[in-house]
């Protein structure tokens, strides 16, 4: 703890020059969306956005300071083809970005390059990510497993961290209260010291009750950037982060009518909270370095060195058939260690040729031990389990523009992963473009994504265990966008029909033994609509509509368990059906107004609609046969308003309220067992957060 208030003392104290010599920040202005807006992550080259194949979402700080998101997952949520997915109202609640359809492990989410997604869950937490810190966000849709190999498969998310910038010393420093005992303090510098020598800081510390008991939250995070800025001949950077967190995990809502549950002493859980003494934990850091170069007009130079370290802890308690506390305490550690360099040529105008390669390689370690009645280890029961995996992916790309009305994409991936073996990746793109102001763009590719540790190594238990021989999952996402800029740049739309499939989705469940293991056990469709237009600044106003229409099926693989009641053999082979937990409609709406008087407002509005979930169940205790049983999650609005004033020029005053309206809905299904020994097992849900309301002051110059 010490040292991060250290490093708070630090970025204030390095803000002080600023007070006397900053410029004057900018105010009260919006951005224009136009088809020259640059993106990066599509090619990993600068480009023009109507040279890009891709459908893609753009978002600068601006955008995020007017935002009455607190968390990146929020401002992203109901984007076109984005969706938000977290496991109920608690702090530590993992947050997941799933574009068009495609679960949080097909979307890969990089800061600064980096990727930030858990090895071995797949998945990326975005609710550990500071808003504070972000300069720009690329979210670019699609099949990416080209340029950015296994997991790309719904799309990518770049997000990219604010830099210092010449002639200017920025500093900000924020504190914030709200409902449920929530604080957060927060201060960021940056300027350029000597020369072409900058850096850029940021310190965040949040923490929370929690909107139940045991859903508390205690979170720290700093950042650093240091840049060395010659211009086109040599750019280079490092940036490294630490996060640190701790939370309850108070799990579902138990049904109506459930009393507090003691055990010797102990409480449970109560008519809030699933778990009054399960937590957990996460220490996160990551470090990548940056080298560009352009020592001629038609070559390009880029490396890339990263290292990721993601620690996690998991402490579970609960009752046993006898009636007495038991539980585990497991710990998951991942080291990430990675390099990439690529050469981009453009021998003559209208064509480049980019060419790279990319190396990554994985320490996975699982340790778990059993705890006793009082949360005590028990002796002799810690086991550790361990595995390193690689991947070689090596890539080509080529772009051609003949002429101003049209341009050509191919390219190939070709992967090498030291479990399963090789991966062919093709992708190619058109693009039309009839007027300046107009872009019709085609693209199609190949993705993967190769099974993670825990799935492979999960250590075999009575219950569960990982399977070596899994396959990745592989398939095609095609799609067609049309993007197009009118009234000066001031009104912005565009609209995507896309289809994907997944083969081989990798499912855990019972083995012909009954012990739980992931398999290749089902195949994904979809098809689906997005469309969004953005409309402003006009009259201090601007307004963005967005919406998603998907049509996501599932299929299973026949397959055949003993389950642990001798007489009960089940028999799986589930048809197409709806996707899981996957709306079928999403929408958008956001306004945001401000005043030369330094007064602005924002509120947005929310759309999900029913989800579905399913769940195999037996028709009568101890019997032959068993049914599934589909269960519905209810559509559901949120509104969320901000309310931002500046005083003084240097000082902002905001109010913010989240789910304005006290929306009750449910994120996702789980399971509750009543007090032992024959207590009843009920599906029940995760809550989504109520109503949050908080004031913020910040001082900015």
């Amino acid at each position: 703890m010490t040292r991060r208030w250290v490093f708070f003392a630090l970025a204030i104290l390095l803000g002080a020059p600023g007070l006397t010599v900053a410029e004057e920040v900018q105010k009260g202005e919006s951005p224009v969306y136009t088809m020259d807006e640059v993106v990066v992550t599509a090619t990993k080259t600068e480009e023009k956005r109507k040279d890009v194949a891709n459908s893609v979402v753009l978002k600068d700080r601006t955008q995020i300071d007017e935002s009455p998101a607190a968390t990146l997952g929020e401002f992203l949520a109901n984007e076109p083809g984005v969706d938000w997915r977290t496991y109920g109202d608690y702090g530590g609640a993992s947050q997941q970005i799933h574009i068009r359809g495609i679960g949080g492990e097909g979307t890969q989410v990089f800061v600064n390059g980096v990727n930030v997604n858990s090895p071995s869950l797949g998945t990326a937490d975005v609710g550990r990510i500071p808003l504070n810190s972000i300069d720009r966000i690329e979210v670019v849709k699609g099949a990416g497993s080209l340029l950015y190999g296994s997991g790309a498969m719904g799309g990518t998310v770049n997000i990219f961290t604010k830099s210092p910038e010449r002639g200017r010393i920025d500093f900000r420093t924020s504190a914030g209260y709200g409902s449920d005992d929530t604080y957060e303090l927060s201060a960021e510098q940056g300027m350029f010291l000597s020369g072409d020598f900058g850096y850029y800081l940021t310190a965040t510390h949040r923490a929370t009750d929690g909107f139940r008991k045991n859903a508390e939250l205690d979170h720290t995070d700093d950042t650093m950037k240091l840049v060395l800025d010659k211009g086109a001949p040599l750019y280079m950077s490092l940036y490294g982060d630490y996060i640190d967190r701790d939370y309850g995990r108070p799990g579902v809502r138990p049904p109506k009518g459930t009393g507090d549950f003691y055990v010797a002493g102990v409480k449970v859980y109560d008519s809030r909270s699933g778990s009054l003494l399960d937590n957990g934990g996460d220490e996160d850091s990551h470090l990548v370095f940056h080298l560009k170069s352009r020592p001629l007009s038609w070559l390009d130079l880029r490396l890339r060195g990263d290292y990721t370290s993601m620690e996690n802890e998991n402490y579970t308690r609960y009752v046993n058939f006898g009636g007495s506390l038991v539980g585990s305490r497991t710990w998951t550690d991942n080291r990430v260690l990675g390099v990439e360099g690529d050469v981009t040529l453009t021998p003559f105008s209208g064509i480049s040729i980019l060419v790279g390669t990319e190396y990554k390689h994985y320490d996975w370690k699982n340790t778990g031990v059993n705890l006793d009645g009082s949360g005590a280890e028990l002796p002799a029961t810690r086991t550790s389990t361990d595995a390193d995996l690689h991947t070689t992916g090596v890539y080509g790309e080529i772009q051609y523009r003949p002429c101003r009305y049209f341009k050509g994409i191919i390219g190939l991936r070709h992967e090498d992963h030291s479990q399963f073996g090789n991966e062919d990746l093709p992708r190619f793109g058109m693009i039309f473009n009839p007027w300046e102001k107009t872009a019709l763009k085609l693209s199609t590719g190949r993705h993967f994504r190769a099974p993670t540790p825990n799935d492979l190594y999960w250590p075999a238990g009575p219950w569960t265990k990982g399977n070596a021989n899994l396959d990745p999952e592989t398939g095609w996402h095609s799609d067609v966008t049309l993007e197009q800029s009118l009234a000066g740049d001031r009104v912005f739309f565009t609209c995507s029909f896309f289809h994907w499939d997944i083969d081989d989705k990798i499912q855990w469940g019972p083995d012909s033994t009954g012990v739980w293991t992931p398999q290749n056990l089902r195949t994904y469709k979809a098809d689906g609509l997005e469309a969004g237009v953005k409309v402003g600044p006009f009259y201090n106003t601007t307004l963005s509509l967005d919406y998603t229409y998907l049509d996501a099926t599932e299929e299973g693989k026949e397959y055949y368990y003993q389950s642990w009641w001798p007489t009960v053999d089940l028999r799986y082979n589930w048809r197409k059906r709806r996707a899981t937990y996957t709306p079928n409609h999403q929408f958008k709406g956001a306004v945001t107004w401000w005043s030369r008087f330094g007064l602005t407002a924002t509120g947005v509005a929310r759309y999900v609609s029913n989800r579905v979930f399913y769940r195999d169940e037996a028709v009568v205790p101890f019997g032959t046969a068993y049914r599934t049983v589909k269960y519905t999650l209810g559509g559901y609005w949120t509104v969320d308003f901000k309310l931002s004033q500046r005083i003084y020029d240097r000082w902002i005053l905001s109010f913010q309220a989240d789910n304005l309206l006290d929306e009750e809905y449910d994120t996702y299904m789980g399971t509750f067992t009543a007090s032992p020994p024959f207590g009843k097992t009920t599906l029940e849900g995760f809550p989504g957060a109520g109503r949050f309301v908080s004031f913020r002051l910040t001082f900015e110059y």
